[in-house]
């Protein structure tokens, strides 16, 4: 997997993933008045502007284009994954990218989030700052909040020994709560932890972090139910206003129904 600044050449790929993303996704959370200002707003003569002015970047796979994703300053913009390839965390992947691509010249990140991304964002860390409703045709109302991000993570020196955290959101195929207790240790780039509680008699994690203090780890536990769960997990780290961690996490089941779900857990 790759991601490159597009050329005029890529223009068409560009356009592809778009309108697929859009034609596919977006009727199930809007009227067709407002799908069509979607497609409408991001016409030929958009995405080429955008692509002349090396603000348009192209995720592929071999010879494959299948995301997306467009900055512009401090905001990020029309961020796709083909519907075939989505869940595979290749949207988190753009979406990284553009994250650490626009923190190199402000701590600040603006995205327009419409209904099907904004739960991404809100995991990720983005906070409602506006909402806005555009009248369409045949009556149809668009809908999309703006939302911003604190980027500090390229300044940051995270140390995870001796922290101890407690989930605070879970997705309902998860099987940790708010009565399970994560207590994490660091040696250089490796880091592991022991969780208990809750559903889990006792769980273990062990992973790498990076200088930004992002983890990467693979857990198991054995819940009350006797089950031996297995999972591997994608953790962004957050600082709240007190100082504390909040950690946002995107993780799936390796065994049982191999589903994938979010969490966030929170420095005690």
């Amino acid at each position: 997997m790759s991601i490159r600044q597009a050329m005029k050449i890529d223009l068409d790929d560009v356009k592809n993933i778009t309108y697929e993303t859009i034609q596919t996704i977006y009727p199930h959370y809007y009227p067709k008045g407002a799908v069509d200002f979607f497609i409408k707003h991001h016409s030929h003569e958009n995405i080429s502007t955008d692509i002349e002015s090396g603000k348009v970047f192209i995720m592929e796979i071999g010879k494959i284009a299948l995301g997306t994703v467009t900055i512009k300053g401090i905001e990020i913009c029309r961020l796709f994954v083909l519907p075939h390839y989505q869940r595979n965390g290749y949207g988190r992947a753009l979406l990284e990218f553009s994250e650490k691509y626009i923190s190199k010249k402000s701590k600040k990140i603006l995205v327009d989030a419409s209904l099907p991304a904004k739960e991404i964002y809100l995991n990720r860390g983005y906070k409602e700052i506006e909402s806005h409703s555009i009248l369409t045709l045949n009556e149809d109302y668009l809908c999309y909040d703006v939302m911003e991000k604190n980027s500090i993570l390229p300044s940051m020196r995270l140390n995870y020994n001796g922290k101890i955290f407690i989930p605070k959101i879970n997705t309902e195929n998860g099987e940790v709560d708010n009565q399970t207790i994560f207590e994490y240790h660091q040696n250089e780039s490796i880091v592991w932890a022991e969780y208990i509680g809750g559903d889990v008699i006792r769980g273990n994690i062990m992973g790498t972090v990076s200088e930004q203090g992002v983890l990467d780890f693979y857990y198991q536990h054995v819940n009350k139910q006797g089950q031996q769960r297995i999972g591997k997990c994608h953790s962004v780290p957050h600082v709240l206003e007190n100082g504390k961690l909040e950690l946002h996490e995107e993780w799936q089941w390796l065994n049982g129904d191999k589903s994938t779900g979010s969490s966030i857990i929170v420095e005690l």
